[in-house]
C-alpha cells in the first residue's frame, strides 16, 4: 500500500482508522516538510536575536518570565519532557497510543510548531515500526494540552521512558534501537511542541466515536428485532412522520427500522384490529426513531468537532512564517489552541448519547421479559417457575444502564486551577474522554442482552418469522447463542454477542 501522507491539512478519520487499526504506513508529505522548515527558520532567527520567546528561551507556565541562556536551551526541552512525564494509572491501549502518535505527527506537520521535520518523521517511524510508548492514562486536565500523556510519548521519541515493541514492554531506548530509529536530540521548542496539544483526549474520542457509530446502527437492528418479538407496529416509522420533523438522525433510524421489518410474517399475523386491539406501542418501540435519531445527531456533531480538531494546530506558541520566506521572517504568537474545551464538551455529548441508547434498550428488554407487557411466556422461557429464563438478564441490563448514568455526568463544566493559578480554567477533557470506552463496554453488553432477548422472543413466535433483513441479524445471534430451552448460564452468550457488536457484525446488516 502507498503510505498515507501526513501533511496537517488533509488527514481524514478513515485514514486515521486505517493507520490505527490496520497498520497502514505513514510518511511526512513534502509540502509539510517545506512548511516546517520555514517555521523553524523563524525560531532560529529569534534565538539569534536573543528576543524572549515563550518556551524557546523562557521557562514554562508560571515560570515564563525566567530567561534561559543559549547554552541551556537543549537542557530546557529535555527537562520539560522528563518533569512532565508523571502520568499515573493503567496505560493506554495499543490503538489509543497509535492514534496519539498519528495525531501528534499530523498536528506538527501543519507547520506552525516551529520544529524541524525530523520531529514528525520520528513519530511516523515509530508508527511504522510498531514502537508504542507506554502512556499512563491519568494525569491530564486537558488545559495546556494533554501534557503528562504526551510527555510519556515524547520520552520514547528521545530514547527514554518505556515502550511496547512486538508485545514486550522494554526500555524506550531499547525499543528505538531495535526498530532502527534514531532518538531525537531536542532543539529549542521541540520538547514543548511534542507536549502541547489535545492528542490524548482526541485519540480516545476518535476511537470512541467509531464504536458509538457502530452501536447506533446496532441499536436500530436490536429495536427492529424487539419490535417483532413484541408484535409491535412499524407504522410509527412512516417516512411522512420524519419529514414533518426533519432531524437527519430520525430519518436514518426510521428508514433502517422500516427496511429491517419489511416482509415480517409476525407483523402480518396481527395486522387486523380484530387480532390486535392495541392502538399504540410503548415509547421504547414507537419513539425509537426519535430517540435513536437524537443520539445519531449528537454523534454527527461530535464527528464535526473531531474533524476540525484532526487537522488543527494545537501548539503554543504558534509560529507564523511569512509565505515563501527563507530568511526566517515571521512571527511567534502565544495563544490557547491547546485548550481542550471543544473536545471536553464533545465527550460529554457523546456520553449522553451512549447512555440514551442504553436506556431505551433496557426498556425494550423489560417489555420483552415482563409477561404483563410481552404477550410471551414469562421471562421468555417455557416452564417459567422451574426456569428463570431471561429474568436476570434484564437485571444486568438495568445495572449497566444505571452505572452509565453516573458515568455520563459532565466533565466539561468542572475546573480546578493548576500551575500556580496560571492555568486557572481547565477543560477536564481527558477525563471526559477516558470514560467513553467503559461506557461503550456497558452499552455493548446492554445491546447484546436486547439482541438475545429479541431473538428468543421471535423464536417463541415460530413458525412466524421476522423480516428478511432482520432475519440476517437473528442468524448472526444464533450462530453465537442457541435458543434457550431450559436455564443455563448466559454470561458466555452475552460476551459472544457483545464481541460481534464490537466487530460491526450487526451494523453490517444495514450496509
Amino acid at each position: 500500500m502507498t503510505p498515507i501522507q501526513i501533511d496537517g491539512d488533509n488527514f481524514t478519520l478513515e485514514q486515521l482508522y486505517s493507520v490505527v487499526l490496520e497498520g497502514a504506513q505513514v510518511e511526512l508529505a513534502p509540502r509539510a516538510r517545506e512548511r516546517m522548515t520555514g517555521s523553524r527558520a523563524v525560531v532560529e532567527r529569534l534565538i539569534e536575536s536573543d528576543a524572549a520567546v515563550y518556551g524557546v528561551n523562557t521557562g514554562f507556565g508560571k515560570m515564563a518570565s525566567a530567561r534561559i541562556s543559549r547554552e541551556q536551551i537543549r537542557a530546557l526541552q529535555v527537562n520539560l519532557v522528563r518533569s512532565h512525564a508523571c502520568g499515573v494509572g493503567a496505560p493506554l491501549s495499543e490503538h489509543e497510543t497509535r492514534a496519539m502518535l498519528a495525531l501528534r505527527a499530523n498536528a506538527i506537520a501543519k507547520g506552525f510548531s516551529g520544529v524541524r521535520p525530523v520531529v514528525a518523521e520520528t513519530l511516523c517511524a515509530m508508527l511504522n515500526k510498531g514502537v508504542h510508548p507506554v502512556i499512563p492514562s491519568q494525569g491530564s486536565v486537558g488545559a495546556s494540552g494533554d501534557l503528562a500523556p504526551l510527555a510519556h510519548l515524547a520520552q520514547v521519541a528521545i530514547g527514554e521512558g518505556e515502550a511496547i515493541l512486538q508485545g514486550r514492554r522494554v526500555a524506550g531506548a531499547q525499543a528505538m534501537q531495535s526498530a532502527g530509529i534514531a532518538p531525537l536530540t531536542l532543539e529549542a521548542k521541540e520538547g514543548l511542541a511534542l507536549l502541547n496539544g489535545t492528542q490524548a483526549m482526541l485519540a480516545l474520542l476518535v476511537l470512541g466515536l467509531r464504536a458509538a457509530e457502530i452501536a447506533a446502527d446496532t441499536a436500530d437492528v436490536a429495536a427492529a428485532l424487539s419490535l417483532d418479538a413484541l408484535r409491535g407496529s412499524p407504522a410509527a416509522f412512516d417516512e411522512r412522520i420524519a419529514r414533518v420533523r426533519p432531524y437527519p438522525g430520525h430519518a436514518i433510524s426510521a428508514q433502517n427500522l422500516r427496511r429491517l421489518n419489511r416482509g415480517s410474517s409476525i407483523r402480518e399475523s396481527h395486522r387486523a384490529p380484530a387480532k390486535d386491539p392495541r392502538v399504540q406501542d410503548p415509547y421504547s418501540l414507537r419513539c425509537a426513531p426519535q430517540v435513536h435519531g437524537a443520539a445519531r445527531d449528537v454523534l454527527a456533531q461530535v464527528r464535526a468537532t473531531i474533524t476540525v480538531e484532526l487537522n488543527s494546530a494545537t501548539d503554543n506558541p504558534l509560529v507564523f512564517a511569512t509565505t515563501g520566506a527563507e530568511s526566517g521572517a515571521g512571527e511567534v504568537i502565544s495563544g490557547g489552541n491547546f485548550h481542550g474545551q471543544p473536545l471536553a464538551m464533545a465527550a460529554d455529548q457523546l456520553a449522553v448519547a451512549l447512555v440514551t441508547l442504553a436506556g431505551i434498550s433496557e426498556r425494550r428488554i423489560e417489555q420483552m421479559t415482563n409477561p404483563q407487557t410481552s404477550q410471551l411466556p414469562a421471562f421468555l422461557v417455557r416452564d417459567a417457575g422451574l426456569n428463570s429464563g431471561f429474568m436476570i438478564l434484564q437485571v444486568a441490563a438495568a445495572a449497566l444502564t444505571s452505572e452509565m448514568k453516573t458515568q455520563a455526568a459532565p466533565h466539561s463544566v468542572d475546573s480546578i486551577p493548576t500551575s500556580a493559578n496560571q492555568e486557572d480554567y481547565v477543560s477536564m477533557g481527558m477525563g471526559g474522554a477516558r470514560r467513553i470506552e467503559p461506557m461503550m463496554a456497558n452499552l455493548r453488553n446492554v445491546l447484546a442482552i436486547e439482541l438475545l432477548s429479541a431473538c428468543q422472543g421471535i423464536d417463541l413466535l415460530a413458525p412466524l418469522r421476522t423480516g428478511a433483513e432482520a432475519q440476517k441479524a437473528h442468524d448472526i445471534v444464533r450462530k453465537a447463542s442457541r435458543t434457550v430451552e431450559a436455564d443455563r448460564s448466559l454470561a458466555p452468550d452475552i460476551e459472544a454477542v457483545a464481541e460481534l457488536i464490537d466487530k460491526g457484525s450487526f451494523s453490517a446488516v444495514l450496509r
